[in-house]
């Protein structure tokens, strides 16, 4: 529950990880510089991390998730744009993200739009239809709607998995649901216009399984400064929004679904941040930039590396030049050293003379 008790990386206390040097360190042993960049600072860029100390939070016996859709011919749009409006203010308790897709209404292959509102509240039933009534009634939700459930089946309820699915589902090491996908993220800081939104309904009728997520923050992410960890998108932002594609034949016009990410993603150039541009780490999105092998490049790396983590940037190629000069650690979108002949501290003096 991020809107309450933030990200996984905000209860961290303690970790475990093994350095260039082959030396395993606990917390004390890295310092601090290098414990608050492992916390979501591009993994892989900095060692291996062994283990994770966290802190754990409470939360009651009972839990509540619930999935509401509504199509364009229930008021989707007008919905969606009430939702936005809100989500990011609700009570910390509840969190309720929109999944966006494309569906068939007939048998003569009539396509709509459906926005499932996807729930997940820590208290039982009757708080949460009285947190709606007060907050969103406007989505109808009726105790039938609601499933009282505790914690872990809670979890697994949000993972997509189907209603009274066990747990243990959630140690499975393989994945049967393979597919190949393309995503790309924003962030949002204002509502997006039913004019736009009435926009982004036609991109979706282009594509053949398109998904479109709205993910709300407020809360507990507005409390956090944007430098206590890596993770930079705080205050002011109200909801992360993933565009996704997928396919399942790797002999598939790949192109088409690619482009059709893209498409989307320019076509949201105007709703959401802007300088930078933001994006979700986990979400990684090669068109934002590139390393090239052995041969990393600060001013490269820079596009994305504040797309992903804005000044924080700065601080991760600190860190990454004291414990790895030499880039040992090192993937498509890892965090660069500066170069051999620039001293630490030079970070944005350089950064700004190659602007």
């Amino acid at each position: 529950m991020l809107r309450k008790y933030g990200l996984a990386a905000d209860n961290v206390v303690d970790a475990h990880i093994i350095d260039v040097h082959g030396r395993l360190l606990d917390r004390k042993a890295m310092g601090e510089d290098l414990f608050w960049a492992i916390r979501g600072g591009a993994g892989g860029s900095f060692g291996i991390v062994t283990a994770w100390k966290v802190k754990l939070v409470p939360v009651p016996s009972a839990v509540t998730v619930f999935t509401v859709t509504k199509t364009l011919e229930q008021g989707a749009t007008k919905l969606l744009y009430r939702w936005q409006q809100i989500a990011d203010k609700l009570d910390e308790d509840l969190f309720i993200r929109v999944q966006i897709q494309t569906a068939n209404v007939s048998s003569q292959g009539k396509r709509t739009i459906t926005t499932s509102y996807n729930a997940a509240f820590l208290g039982d039933a009757n708080r949460l239809l009285q947190v709606m009534k007060h907050s969103f009634p406007e989505l109808g939700l009726t105790r039938q709607d609601c499933i009282e459930t505790n914690w872990i089946n809670s979890t697994v309820y949000m993972s997509g998995f189907a209603k009274n699915t066990p747990p243990e589902v959630l140690l499975q090491r393989i994945n049967m649901d393979r597919a190949y996908f393309k995503g790309k993220s924003d962030y949002a800081r204002k509502s997006i216009p039913e004019k736009a939104l009435e926009g982004l309904w036609e991109k979706l009728f282009e594509a053949e399984s398109p998904l479109v997520v709205f993910t709300p923050y407020g809360g507990m992410m507005n409390q956090i400064s944007e430098s206590q960890t890596p993770f930079p998108h705080r205050k002011g932002t109200k909801f992360m929004i993933l565009y996704w594609s997928s396919w399942q034949d790797a002999t598939e016009n790949v192109a088409k679904h690619i482009n059709w990410t893209r498409k989307v993603y320019s076509y949201m150039t105007p709703y959401v941040s802007k300088n930078p541009r933001e994006a979700y780490a986990n979400y990684r999105d090669l068109d934002l930039g590139m390393n090239r092998n052995s041969n990393t490049s600060f001013v490269e790396a820079s596009a994305f590396g504040t797309s992903y983590f804005k000044d924080n940037f700065y601080r991760l190629v600190h860190v990454k030049t004291k414990v790895d000069p030499d880039n040992f650690f090192r993937h498509e979108q890892s965090i660069p050293p500066l170069p051999k002949q620039m001293g630490l501290g030079n970070e944005v003096e350089f950064i700004s003379s190659k602007a």
